[in-house]
């Protein structure tokens, strides 16, 4: 049942009525208490398939190409595949990855910002065409290295929430764009459009206007160049929640009438990555050290700073070098669910519960294997005391915690666990996955949950 990111012979659990992702969230617990105490995910592919619904039902008229960086693994990449989405690609293994499914070319862009020359070359070979060029350094490697490239100006917004560096960082100005059109036209390389990104961090609709206003005059500039534009990439930012989706939409849609307008010609994309995958995921970790230390050593305000109660640092078997990478610039924004294992005797499976709802709560850290400084992944929060083989889990860890970890400590990568409801994968039958691939991976899980290798009944019986 193990799926690993470099094993596509992965296995997806069926689940009927009686069965429920915290029920095999508790067996895996109780599985790996017994076997190692090894960190673990399972992936709820239906919840997937419901954010590909949910993105149909509201902006449709927008192509998702999906940001594969944000999470590789093969059930992900062959569902989204099959409904049809496109694929952004930042590096030559991702595009490889993708063209195994069987996707076209013509599906898939390119989008590193700093490409190496070898993978332009790479994207020119396999016919991937579509790629994003921000400054004039790129512009040139890709003239050289790709005759047949088709380019999308990358341009910078007003990002009032992420910040001067981040918004800055990548994407040209308005006003460079004129001097990029004329060099494109020096070096023969076919500008076909636009790309720009709105950070989720930025709660400003009005960057979406001036976004898009923009875009217009960069098209409108192309054209006086002989270029023909064709397509407008929005860029990522999609939280994946149904209310900003729908609030996002809001304000572009009228915009994309007005600038282009159906029958236009022009096509409309964008590259979710986080919006499908981060709520598909959870993460089981289990405690492997603890130490009290005086409550006054918590300098944010969560708990009783300077009380006589003591405080707790917790050490997990996974962190920032491994599932935890992205909190290195970014605060975790999820809450952890406390399962205690220490009652686990005699081989008898319990029925897991979160704490007891009048158990006191200490002032707590939580931090990773390593001992590193950086290594801290909760600095404050309240929770019940744990010992040493409990278990907290993570949920909405779907989006850059599923990759290849460091060597550190001989870190182990995390085992992954697919499931999907058969509701589920009804609604995935109606939205039209017909990949023989990806159905071979579906066995029946019982509500009576066993879940081991041996166990696995097949869906074709």
């Amino acid at each position: 049942m193990k799926g690993f990111i470099d094993d596509a012979n992965y296995s997806v659990g069926l689940l009927d009525e009686g069965t429920n992702l915290g029920n095999v969230i508790d067996n895996y617990v109780y599985e790996h208490t017994l076997t190692g105490k090894n960190a673990f995910f399972v992936g709820d592919l239906g919840k997937i398939v419901k954010k590909h619904s949910q993105w149909q039902n509201i902006v449709a008229q927008i192509k998702p190409f999906y940001t594969v960086k944000c999470n590789s693994t093969p059930a992900v990449l062959e569902i989204l595949a099959a409904l049809g989405t496109g694929f952004a690609c930042s590096s030559k293994t991702e595009m490889a990855l993708v063209q195994e499914l069987g996707v076209s070319p013509e599906n898939i862009i390119y989008i590193s910002p700093c490409k190496q020359v070898s993978q332009i070359k790479y994207a020119a070979k396999v016919g991937v065409n579509i790629m994003t060029c921000d400054n004039e350094v790129e512009l040139k490697k890709i003239a050289r290295n790709h005759p047949n490239a088709k380019v999308l100006l990358h341009i910078a917004t007003e990002d009032s929430m992420g910040g001067e560096e981040g918004n800055m960082k990548f994407g040209t100005t308005l006003k460079n764009c004129r001097h990029l059109l004329e060099c494109a036209k020096e070096l023969d390389v076919q500008i076909i459009g636009v790309k720009f990104h709105v950070s989720s961090a930025c709660k400003e609709s009005q960057v979406y206007v001036h976004a898009l206003s923009d875009a217009r005059c960069v098209f409108d500039m192309a054209g006086e160049f002989g270029f023909t534009m064709n397509m407008l990439d929005i860029g990522g930012g999609f939280t994946g929640t149904e209310f900003q989706l729908e609030e996002v939409n809001h304000v572009i849609s009228p915009l994309l009438d007005v600038y282009f307008p159906e029958g236009s010609g022009i096509k409309i994309i964008s590259e979710p990555g986080s919006y499908f995958v981060s709520s598909a995921f959870t993460l089981a970790v289990n405690i492997v050290a603890k130490k009290v230390v005086e409550n006054d050593k918590f300098s944010s305000g969560v708990g009783k700073t300077g009380s006589d109660e003591p405080a707790f640092m917790y050490y997990m078997n996974d962190g920032v070098y491994g599932s935890f990478a992205s909190k290195l610039s970014e605060d975790l924004n999820t809450i952890p669910e406390v399962h205690k294992a220490s009652f686990i005797t005699n081989n008898i499976k319990p029925a897991y519960l979160k704490y007891k709802a009048d158990e006191p709560l200490f002032t707590s850290s939580l931090w990773g294997p390593s001992c590193d400084e950086l290594d801290q992944i909760v600095e404050n929060c309240l929770l019940p005391e744990l010992n040493v083989g409990d278990w907290l889990i993570f949920d909405n860890m779907g989006a850059d915690s599923v990759h290849e970890p460091s060597a550190f400590n001989d870190f182990q990568r995390p085992a992954i666990y697919y499931m999907m409801s058969y509701s589920d994968w009804y609604e995935m039958q109606d939205a039209g996955i017909t990949s023989d691939t990806m159905m071979k991976n579906f066995f029946f899980v019982p509500s009576c949950i066993q879940l081991s290798q041996e166990d696995n009944f097949s869906t074709e019986a």
